[in-house]
């Protein structure tokens, strides 16, 4: 059973009988016009008819997407409360909060997302905590998740690096996280974050790479090894039409087949 005070919300967000799968549109927030987010509800609304549950949103999308969301009030939508500019740049950049967790509440909608991005300067860590601290402590005033998203910015992906992104995934959980977000490290790691954390993890699809194939088999292993979800979007909406619909297809059989509800 889920914590009583997100406990409404986040069984909007993560479903008993499957595996969350959001597609992610807020990108716009540091990157400004993605290619094929250019229409960031036109791309929403395709998705509307495809079997995911929720989407990753920015304060702009929600207020010009109301109506559409209104009348389709299954899926769950997660607020992008933060940004981080630039992201090419990580030891010189800086994030700020641009919403308040007040605002989501207003908005309507059933988690704040942040990231904790950790190639960055001393201060600017310092910077992030005390965000993320203060936000969790307002989320607690409105039965709001937070999910926050342990990153290194710009950076690839060494083991290095994924062993990197498992330490700062523990001080996002010290921090009060509800949920955590982490690229996807491998199917052993994952696990091992399920088993250590015991929180909800979902993973990230990250940029376009690979087939829709490969994006099948992460998906389905991050599942199998205990992630509650996954949050796919340019591995998605970057591909051709035909090809996406039958990706989200296979992904959503697998968010039920190979998924074990861990909270």
């Amino acid at each position: 059973m889920g914590r009583y005070s997100t406990n409404y919300r986040m069984n909007r967000v993560l479903r008993p009988d499957r595996a969350a799968l959001v597609v992610p549109i807020d990108h716009g927030l540091v990157w400004g016009r993605v290619p094929q987010l250019e229409a960031p509800v036109t791309v929403m609304r395709r998705f509307l008819k495809e079997d995911v549950t929720g989407f990753m949103v920015s304060t702009g999308i929600v207020k010009n997407s109301e109506v559409d969301m209104a009348a389709n009030p299954q899926f769950a939508r997660i607020l992008a409360i933060d940004a981080f500019w630039p992201t090419s740049a990580a030891d010189k950049g800086t994030g700020s909060l641009v919403a308040s967790v007040e605002d989501a509440a207003r908005l309507g909608v059933d988690c704040v997302k942040l990231l904790l991005p950790w190639n960055v300067n001393d201060a600017e860590k310092v910077l992030y905590c005390q965000r993320i601290g203060t936000v969790v402590s307002e989320a607690s005033k409105w039965h709001m998740p937070v999910m926050v998203e342990p990153v290194f910015l710009n950076t690839p992906r060494s083991p290095e690096i994924i062993e990197a992104e498992l330490e700062v995934a523990r001080v996002a959980y010290d921090l009060g996280a509800d949920i955590i977000k982490i690229t996807f490290p491998g199917p052993d790691a994952t696990a091992k974050l399920c088993a250590e954390l015991d929180i909800p993890i979902v993973v990230a699809g990250g940029p376009l790479t690979g087939d829709a194939k490969s994006t099948l088999k992460d998906v389905t292993e991050a599942i199998e090894a205990g992630a509650q979800g996954v949050v796919v979007g340019r591995k998605v909406w970057q591909r051709p039409p035909e090809e996406t619909s039958w990706l989200i297809s296979e992904m959503a059989k697998a968010t039920r087949s190979v998924f074990t509800r861990r909270w």
